[in-house]
């Protein structure tokens, strides 16, 4: 299963990825947009997960748009989750935990597919086999 050192391996692999500090988590962004970042349950959050709530690292990754999002979630419960403050937003909450690297390294490029100008996506998208 994925570590913290494979998100950072992984993300900063990807063209012009920076890695950035922020409230003393770390998120991963290119031309300054997040793609992927780490996202601690907030209060509000185990609430509306009640005994749901997973208690392991979680990180959270851009997805292309809502159906993409739901595509996500239901195929894998227990690796991909949201709470009621994503309601509406293009992303997911992943248990870093329970992914493994292979799909984590999907869900990454993806994620960086999504924010990446769009001159450097094509770019990157031009060398790969």
């Amino acid at each position: 299963m994925a570590s913290w050192e494979d998100v950072r391996r992984l993300a900063m692999a990807m063209p012009e990825t920076a890695e950035v500090t922020s409230r003393e988590t770390l998120s991963w962004t290119v031309n300054k947009k997040g793609f992927v970042w780490e996202r601690p349950l907030r209060r509000s959050d185990l609430q509306a997960l009640g005994d749901q709530a997973p208690d392991g690292p979680i990180l959270a990754a851009q997805v292309a748009d809502l159906t993409v999002k739901e595509a996500f979630l239901a195929d894998d419960p227990e690796v991909y989750f949201t709470t009621p403050h994503f309601n509406g937003y293009a992303a997911i909450l992943i248990r870093l935990d329970r992914i493994p690297v292979e799909e984590l390294a999907e869900v990454i490029t993806d994620a960086w597919l999504c924010r990446a100008p769009k001159r450097l996506a094509k770019a990157y998208l031009d060398t790969q086999p």
